[in-house]
Protein backbone atom coordinates (compact mmCIF):
# COMPACT_ATOMS: atom_id res chain seq x y z
CA UNK A 1 0.00 0.00 0.00
CA UNK A 2 2.90 2.48 -0.35
CA UNK A 3 2.43 2.08 -3.65
CA UNK A 4 -1.25 1.52 -4.07
CA UNK A 5 -3.30 -2.03 -3.64
CA UNK A 6 -3.52 -1.63 -7.51
CA UNK A 7 0.20 -2.76 -7.57
CA UNK A 8 -0.23 -5.53 -5.74
CA UNK A 9 -3.60 -6.69 -7.56
CA UNK A 10 -1.71 -6.56 -10.96
CA UNK A 11 1.73 -8.78 -9.53
CA UNK A 12 -1.47 -10.89 -7.84
CA UNK A 13 -3.34 -11.87 -10.99
CA UNK A 14 -0.54 -11.78 -13.62
CA UNK A 15 1.59 -14.23 -11.18
CA UNK A 16 -0.53 -15.60 -8.89
CA UNK A 17 -3.91 -16.47 -10.68
CA UNK A 18 -2.39 -16.68 -14.19
CA UNK A 19 1.39 -17.75 -14.50
CA UNK A 20 1.87 -20.05 -11.17
CA UNK A 21 -1.21 -22.35 -12.32
CA UNK A 22 0.38 -22.23 -16.06
CA UNK A 23 3.65 -23.57 -14.43
CA UNK A 24 2.07 -26.05 -12.56
CA UNK A 25 -0.71 -27.27 -14.77
CA UNK A 26 -0.10 -26.59 -18.34
CA UNK A 27 2.05 -28.55 -20.39
CA UNK A 28 5.30 -27.71 -21.92
CA UNK A 29 4.19 -26.64 -25.31
CA UNK A 30 1.87 -24.33 -23.43
CA UNK A 31 4.20 -23.19 -21.51
CA UNK A 32 6.33 -22.30 -24.03
CA UNK A 33 3.63 -20.38 -25.85
CA UNK A 34 2.19 -18.09 -23.05
CA UNK A 35 4.07 -18.67 -20.06
CA UNK A 36 7.21 -17.20 -21.32
CA UNK A 37 6.04 -14.19 -22.54
CA UNK A 38 4.46 -13.54 -19.33
CA UNK A 39 7.21 -14.35 -17.54
CA UNK A 40 9.17 -11.89 -19.60
CA UNK A 41 6.78 -9.22 -18.85
CA UNK A 42 6.45 -8.75 -22.69
CA UNK A 43 2.38 -9.90 -22.31
CA UNK A 44 -0.27 -9.71 -19.51
CA UNK A 45 -2.32 -12.40 -18.28
CA UNK A 46 -5.28 -12.66 -15.71
CA UNK A 47 -8.08 -15.59 -14.55
CA UNK A 48 -11.91 -15.51 -15.21
CA UNK A 49 -14.14 -17.60 -13.26
CA UNK A 50 -16.25 -15.18 -11.35
CA UNK A 51 -19.46 -14.39 -13.16
CA UNK A 52 -22.21 -11.95 -12.67
CA UNK A 53 -24.22 -14.38 -10.53
CA UNK A 54 -21.63 -16.85 -9.67
CA UNK A 55 -18.81 -15.36 -6.82
CA UNK A 56 -18.03 -17.49 -3.88
CA UNK A 57 -20.12 -20.50 -4.95
CA UNK A 58 -17.77 -21.57 -8.31
CA UNK A 59 -20.11 -24.40 -9.28
CA UNK A 60 -22.46 -21.91 -9.90
CA UNK A 61 -21.32 -20.48 -13.37
CA UNK A 62 -22.91 -20.78 -16.42
CA UNK A 63 -20.24 -20.50 -18.37
CA UNK A 64 -20.36 -23.57 -21.65
CA UNK A 65 -17.62 -24.72 -23.47
CA UNK A 66 -18.64 -26.94 -26.14
CA UNK A 67 -16.22 -29.27 -28.22
CA UNK A 68 -16.47 -29.43 -31.72
CA UNK A 69 -13.72 -31.20 -33.75
CA UNK A 70 -10.59 -29.58 -33.28
CA UNK A 71 -11.91 -26.56 -30.93
CA UNK A 72 -14.24 -25.74 -28.58
CA UNK A 73 -17.35 -23.14 -28.80
CA UNK A 74 -16.92 -20.76 -25.62
CA UNK A 75 -20.13 -18.65 -24.87
CA UNK A 76 -20.88 -16.95 -21.25
CA UNK A 77 -19.91 -14.11 -18.97
CA UNK A 78 -17.18 -13.03 -16.61
CA UNK A 79 -17.33 -10.29 -14.63
CA UNK A 80 -15.22 -8.55 -11.72
CA UNK A 81 -12.29 -9.59 -13.56
CA UNK A 82 -8.87 -6.95 -12.49
CA UNK A 83 -6.92 -6.58 -15.68
CA UNK A 84 -9.97 -7.55 -18.11
CA UNK A 85 -9.62 -5.08 -19.95
CA UNK A 86 -6.13 -4.85 -20.76
CA UNK A 87 -4.85 -8.18 -20.14
CA UNK A 88 -3.82 -10.44 -23.19
CA UNK A 89 -4.06 -13.85 -21.97
CA UNK A 90 -7.35 -15.55 -19.74
CA UNK A 91 -7.38 -18.31 -17.99
CA UNK A 92 -10.49 -19.02 -18.09
CA UNK A 93 -13.24 -22.02 -16.56
CA UNK A 94 -16.50 -22.89 -18.38
CA UNK A 95 -18.65 -26.43 -18.18
CA UNK A 96 -17.73 -29.60 -21.08
CA UNK A 97 -20.03 -31.80 -19.33
CA UNK A 98 -23.14 -30.61 -19.92
CA UNK A 99 -25.00 -33.11 -17.99
CA UNK A 100 -22.90 -32.25 -14.66
CA UNK A 101 -23.41 -28.96 -14.88
CA UNK A 102 -27.35 -29.51 -14.29
CA UNK A 103 -25.99 -31.69 -10.87
CA UNK A 104 -23.69 -29.11 -10.07
CA UNK A 105 -20.75 -31.70 -10.17
CA UNK A 106 -17.92 -29.67 -10.77
CA UNK A 107 -15.78 -32.60 -12.74
CA UNK A 108 -17.25 -31.24 -15.50
CA UNK A 109 -15.89 -27.85 -15.24
CA UNK A 110 -12.22 -27.20 -17.64
CA UNK A 111 -9.88 -24.51 -17.81
CA UNK A 112 -8.91 -22.95 -21.19
CA UNK A 113 -6.17 -20.37 -22.20
CA UNK A 114 -7.85 -17.44 -24.13
CA UNK A 115 -6.44 -14.73 -26.42
CA UNK A 116 -7.33 -11.43 -26.43
CA UNK A 117 -8.37 -10.69 -30.41
CA UNK A 118 -10.00 -13.48 -31.10
CA UNK A 119 -13.47 -13.68 -32.56
CA UNK A 120 -16.22 -13.23 -30.15
CA UNK A 121 -14.03 -11.91 -27.37
CA UNK A 122 -14.88 -8.79 -26.35
CA UNK A 123 -14.00 -6.70 -22.95
CA UNK A 124 -14.82 -3.61 -20.47
CA UNK A 125 -14.42 -2.10 -17.81
CA UNK A 126 -16.56 -1.60 -14.65
CA UNK A 127 -16.57 2.03 -13.26
CA UNK A 128 -17.64 3.57 -9.77
CA UNK A 129 -15.75 1.31 -7.67
CA UNK A 130 -14.93 2.26 -3.72
CA UNK A 131 -11.23 1.07 -3.91
CA UNK A 132 -8.69 0.08 -6.14
CA UNK A 133 -9.56 2.79 -8.44
CA UNK A 134 -6.03 2.52 -10.39
CA UNK A 135 -6.32 -0.38 -11.08
CA UNK A 136 -8.64 -1.43 -14.10
CA UNK A 137 -11.14 -4.12 -13.25
CA UNK A 138 -14.06 -5.41 -15.94
CA UNK A 139 -15.80 -8.28 -17.68
CA UNK A 140 -15.02 -10.83 -20.10
CA UNK A 141 -17.83 -11.67 -22.85
CA UNK A 142 -17.61 -14.50 -25.12
CA UNK A 143 -19.76 -15.11 -27.83
CA UNK A 144 -19.01 -18.42 -29.63
CA UNK A 145 -15.24 -17.59 -29.36
CA UNK A 146 -13.55 -20.81 -31.04
CA UNK A 147 -10.97 -22.06 -28.38
CA UNK A 148 -8.37 -24.80 -29.73
CA UNK A 149 -8.68 -28.10 -28.42
CA UNK A 150 -4.69 -27.77 -27.61
CA UNK A 151 -5.37 -24.91 -25.04
CA UNK A 152 -7.33 -26.72 -23.19
CA UNK A 153 -5.00 -27.05 -19.91
CA UNK A 154 -4.85 -30.40 -18.71
CA UNK A 155 -7.11 -32.32 -19.04
CA UNK A 156 -11.23 -32.15 -19.05
CA UNK A 157 -12.83 -31.65 -15.79
CA UNK A 158 -9.74 -30.42 -14.02
CA UNK A 159 -11.18 -27.05 -14.07
CA UNK A 160 -12.32 -27.10 -10.42
CA UNK A 161 -9.04 -27.97 -9.06
CA UNK A 162 -6.75 -25.72 -11.02
CA UNK A 163 -9.58 -23.03 -9.82
CA UNK A 164 -8.92 -23.59 -6.13
CA UNK A 165 -4.84 -24.01 -6.71
CA UNK A 166 -4.65 -20.96 -8.71
CA UNK A 167 -6.95 -19.19 -5.10
CA UNK A 168 -4.26 -20.85 -2.93
CA UNK A 169 -1.71 -18.46 -4.88
CA UNK A 170 -4.04 -15.20 -5.35
CA UNK A 171 -4.98 -15.26 -1.48
CA UNK A 172 -1.35 -15.51 -0.41
CA UNK A 173 -0.32 -12.43 -2.57
CA UNK A 174 -3.95 -10.45 -0.75
CA UNK A 175 -2.48 -11.54 2.68
CA UNK A 176 0.76 -10.24 2.16
CA UNK A 177 -0.62 -6.98 0.50
CA UNK A 178 -2.94 -6.28 3.07
CA UNK A 179 -0.54 -6.83 5.93
CA UNK A 180 1.84 -4.19 3.58
CA UNK A 181 -1.96 -1.86 4.29
CA UNK A 182 -2.06 -2.55 8.04
CA UNK A 183 2.08 -0.93 8.38
CA UNK A 184 1.01 1.78 6.07
CA UNK A 185 -1.67 2.55 8.66
CA UNK A 186 0.02 2.50 11.37
CA UNK A 187 3.29 4.43 10.00
CA UNK A 188 1.07 7.31 8.61
CA UNK A 189 -0.94 7.37 11.98
CA UNK A 190 2.23 7.63 14.01
CA UNK A 191 3.55 10.48 11.91
CA UNK A 192 0.45 12.45 11.83
CA UNK A 193 -0.87 12.05 15.79
CA UNK A 194 2.69 13.24 16.60
CA UNK A 195 2.00 16.33 14.73
CA UNK A 196 -1.25 16.95 15.33
CA UNK A 197 -1.94 18.41 18.63
CA UNK A 198 -5.07 19.03 20.78
CA UNK A 199 -5.75 20.44 24.36
CA UNK A 200 -1.84 21.81 23.64
CA UNK A 201 -0.38 18.11 23.28
CA UNK A 202 0.53 15.45 20.49
CA UNK A 203 -2.50 13.30 20.01
CA UNK A 204 -0.21 10.67 20.02
CA UNK A 205 0.01 11.03 24.05
CA UNK A 206 -4.06 10.37 24.09
CA UNK A 207 -4.85 7.21 25.23
CA UNK A 208 -7.11 6.48 23.15
CA UNK A 209 -5.46 7.04 19.96
CA UNK A 210 -2.51 5.03 21.19
CA UNK A 211 -4.79 2.10 21.71
CA UNK A 212 -5.87 2.62 18.23
CA UNK A 213 -2.11 2.24 17.13
CA UNK A 214 -1.23 -0.03 19.16
CA UNK A 215 -4.17 -2.49 17.61
CA UNK A 216 -2.64 -1.81 14.57
CA UNK A 217 1.23 -3.02 15.00
CA UNK A 218 -0.58 -5.99 16.91
CA UNK A 219 -2.56 -7.04 14.07
CA UNK A 220 0.63 -6.14 12.04
CA UNK A 221 2.52 -8.73 13.98
CA UNK A 222 0.32 -11.70 14.01
CA UNK A 223 -0.75 -11.19 10.35
CA UNK A 224 2.69 -11.19 8.74
CA UNK A 225 3.67 -14.53 10.64
CA UNK A 226 0.75 -16.30 9.04
CA UNK A 227 1.35 -15.25 5.69
CA UNK A 228 5.28 -16.01 6.06
CA UNK A 229 4.15 -19.68 7.07
CA UNK A 230 2.01 -19.76 4.07
CA UNK A 231 5.06 -18.85 2.09
CA UNK A 232 7.67 -21.62 3.25
CA UNK A 233 4.91 -24.00 2.91
CA UNK A 234 4.86 -23.21 -0.87
CA UNK A 235 8.64 -23.19 -1.03
CA UNK A 236 8.61 -26.44 0.10
CA UNK A 237 6.38 -27.60 -2.25
CA UNK A 238 3.47 -28.59 0.40
CA UNK A 239 -0.05 -28.25 0.22
CA UNK A 240 -0.62 -24.74 1.63
CA UNK A 241 -4.83 -24.20 1.33
CA UNK A 242 -5.56 -24.09 5.17
CA UNK A 243 -2.89 -21.57 6.01
CA UNK A 244 -3.17 -19.24 3.06
CA UNK A 245 -6.68 -18.80 4.24
CA UNK A 246 -6.37 -18.06 7.48
CA UNK A 247 -3.35 -15.60 6.49
CA UNK A 248 -6.04 -14.48 3.97
CA UNK A 249 -8.67 -13.89 6.39
CA UNK A 250 -7.19 -12.62 9.17
CA UNK A 251 -4.79 -10.42 7.42
CA UNK A 252 -7.81 -8.77 5.56
CA UNK A 253 -9.97 -8.44 8.70
CA UNK A 254 -6.88 -6.91 10.41
CA UNK A 255 -6.18 -4.39 7.54
CA UNK A 256 -9.94 -3.30 7.57
CA UNK A 257 -9.88 -2.65 11.30
CA UNK A 258 -6.65 -0.60 10.99
CA UNK A 259 -7.92 1.64 8.14
CA UNK A 260 -10.90 2.47 9.37
CA UNK A 261 -9.19 3.41 12.66
CA UNK A 262 -6.50 5.41 10.53
CA UNK A 263 -9.07 7.36 9.42
CA UNK A 264 -10.41 7.97 12.82
CA UNK A 265 -7.13 8.91 13.90
CA UNK A 266 -6.69 11.35 11.20
CA UNK A 267 -10.30 12.68 12.00
CA UNK A 268 -12.16 15.24 9.31
CA UNK A 269 -8.91 14.77 7.44
CA UNK A 270 -9.27 11.09 7.28
CA UNK A 271 -12.59 11.65 5.84
CA UNK A 272 -10.46 13.22 2.66
CA UNK A 273 -7.91 12.44 0.46
CA UNK A 274 -5.62 15.13 1.19
CA UNK A 275 -4.10 12.67 3.19
CA UNK A 276 -3.93 8.42 1.89
CA UNK A 277 -5.62 7.10 4.56
CA UNK A 278 -8.88 7.25 2.98
CA UNK A 279 -7.40 5.49 0.19
CA UNK A 280 -6.26 3.04 2.44
CA UNK A 281 -9.85 2.57 4.11
CA UNK A 282 -11.16 2.29 0.77
CA UNK A 283 -8.80 -0.33 -0.52
CA UNK A 284 -9.05 -2.51 2.50
CA UNK A 285 -12.63 -3.47 1.96
CA UNK A 286 -12.24 -5.30 -1.66
CA UNK A 287 -9.77 -7.70 -0.42
CA UNK A 288 -12.08 -9.00 2.09
CA UNK A 289 -14.68 -9.96 -0.37
CA UNK A 290 -12.48 -11.08 -3.55
CA UNK A 291 -10.82 -14.51 -3.58
CA UNK A 292 -12.76 -16.35 -1.44
CA UNK A 293 -15.03 -13.95 1.32
CA UNK A 294 -14.10 -13.26 4.61
CA UNK A 295 -17.33 -15.76 5.74
CA UNK A 296 -15.87 -18.25 3.13
CA UNK A 297 -12.47 -18.19 4.87
CA UNK A 298 -13.99 -18.00 8.51
CA UNK A 299 -15.92 -21.54 7.43
CA UNK A 300 -13.15 -23.02 6.20
CA UNK A 301 -11.54 -22.52 9.19
CA UNK A 302 -13.93 -23.85 10.94
CA UNK A 303 -14.46 -27.07 8.72
CA UNK A 304 -10.81 -27.65 9.81
CA UNK A 305 -10.70 -27.33 13.12
CA UNK A 306 -14.10 -29.61 13.74
CA UNK A 307 -12.64 -32.24 11.22
CA UNK A 308 -15.03 -32.08 8.23
CA UNK A 309 -12.47 -30.87 5.86
CA UNK A 310 -8.75 -31.87 5.20
CA UNK A 311 -6.01 -31.59 3.79
CA UNK A 312 -5.40 -33.93 0.42
CA UNK A 313 -2.66 -34.49 -1.57
CA UNK A 314 -3.28 -32.92 -4.86
CA UNK A 315 -2.17 -34.15 -8.34
CA UNK A 316 -0.06 -31.21 -8.80
CA UNK A 317 1.39 -28.47 -6.63
CA UNK A 318 3.96 -26.02 -6.68
CA UNK A 319 7.43 -27.34 -7.23
CA UNK A 320 9.71 -26.66 -4.24
CA UNK A 321 12.19 -24.45 -4.49
CA UNK A 322 16.03 -25.29 -4.48
CA UNK A 323 17.55 -25.21 -1.43
CA UNK A 324 21.28 -24.29 -1.47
Amino acid sequence: EYADTSARVVLSVHIGLFSLPVLTWANEEQKQKYLVPAAKGEKICTFGLTEPAAGSDAVGIQSTAVKQGDHYLLNGEKMWISLADVADYFLVFAWTDPEKKKKRDHSGLSAFIVERGWDGLTTGTIHGKLGVRAGNTGFISFQDVKVPAENLVYREGAGFKIAMFCLDQGRYTVAAGSCGLIRACRDACIKYSQERKTFQRPIAEHQLVKQMIANMEAGYEFSRPLWLKAGWLKNQGKRSTRATSMAKWIACREAEAAAANAVQVFGAYGFSDEYPVERFYRNSKGASIYEGTREIHTLMQADYVLGYRKEKELEHDLPPVAQE
